[in-house]
Parts: C-alpha cells; structure tokens; sequence
C-alpha cells in the first residue's frame, strides 16, 4: 500500500483537497500554508474519515479530510476525533 500513497492519483487528491483551503476538520483551526509540511505541527496533511486500517478507502474524496499533522497523529484510527484533541478548540469568550 505505501507505493500506492506515493502514486499519482493520491497525490492529485492531496493537491486537490489542500488547493479547497479548509481549516483541520478535528480542531478547526485553519492551517498555515507557509510551514514545513514534513516537519511542522501544524502543516497540512491529507485524513481520511474513515481510517484505510478501518477499511476507508484511499483514493475516495468523500472519506478525505484536511488535517494538521498534530491533529492527525493524536487521531490515529479512532473513527471520530477523541477528547486528547478536542482541547486545541478555540475556547469561549467570556
């Protein structure tokens, strides 16, 4: 499966999903497109709603989300956002 995250079509989505200009679906904080994406919290990172070891499906754009890498990581396969992440929420203003 790694070559195929590799392979064109999956990087057509990425293109396509991170040129939409949507806020991390987990936190929904926007994210900056002038970091390092293979290094930085915050950069950019193509999620899939339902996990691939859940059986999402890679290449479908319905199950692909924006997402930090951060947001992501903390994620893992977990089918919904967990509480770990939920505080990175803006909070209420009093």
């Amino acid at each position: 499966m790694a070559g195929i995250r590799n392979g064109r079509p999956y990087r057509r989505l990425v293109a396509a999903v991170k040129r939409l200009g949507h806020p991390c679906w987990i936190c929904g904080h926007n994210i900056p497109a002038n970091v390092d994406g293979r290094t930085h919290p915050l950069a950019f990172t193509l999620d899939h709603l339902v996990p691939l070891s859940r059986g999402g499906d890679l290449l479908d754009p319905a199950n692909a989300r924006s997402a930090h890498r951060r947001c992501n990581s903390s994620r893992g396969n977990r089918t919904t956002a967990s509480a770990k992440v939920a505080p990175q929420r803006a909070s209420r203003r009093w």
